[in-house]
């Protein structure tokens, strides 16, 4: 066999490979951000199982595109250096995909969060606590009486 075939077997067995494993890595690690995204256990499987598919349609596809290689591969150094061109692509790809889905299931979260904040407003205080009883640490002017500060009816004077 040529040297090229051996390089596209070589490089469809990795990309192939290195596909299936951030896929199995990705869906079984996101599905714990998916149902904190959707905040429902089944939507979560649902989209989960959506993004596998997608996942796999789009990377093994743009595998079997990227395969081509136009310029003759004689050696086998030759062949390493497109195999590891390729594979790096792929990594590329798979890592920018990868990126974009968080980015957006993210700014989704982020979108729901902030629809829930509003739909539920903060809840006003049902009243006070009253301060705790003991020593009152002492302020420039003296101990605070156990009442508040007096009232004051302008600037007082400075003893001499």
């Amino acid at each position: 066999m040529d040297v090229k075939v051996w390089m596209y077997l070589a490089y469809l067995a990795v990309s192939i490979g290195l596909t299936v494993w951030v896929a199995r890595a990705l869906s079984r690690n996101g599905l714990v951000f998916l149902e904190d995204v959707f905040s429902d256990k089944r939507l979560a499987n649902a989209v989960n199982s959506l993004l596998v598919v997608g996942f796999y349609l789009l990377n093994l596809g743009y595998v079997t595109v990227a395969m081509k290689e136009a310029a003759p591969v004689d050696t086998t150094s030759q062949a390493l250096e497109e195999l590891s061109m390729k594979v790096g692509l792929v990594l590329l790809v798979l890592g920018a995909l990868h990126f974009f889905n968080v980015f957006a299931l993210g700014r989704y979260r982020r979108g729901r969060l902030r629809q829930q904040a509003a739909a539920h407003p903060p809840l006003a205080p049902a009243g006070h606590l009253a301060a705790p009883p003991g020593p009152r640490l002492a302020g420039p002017a003296g101990p605070i009486p156990a009442g508040g500060p007096a009232p004051s009816a302008g600037p007082t004077p400075l003893a001499p």
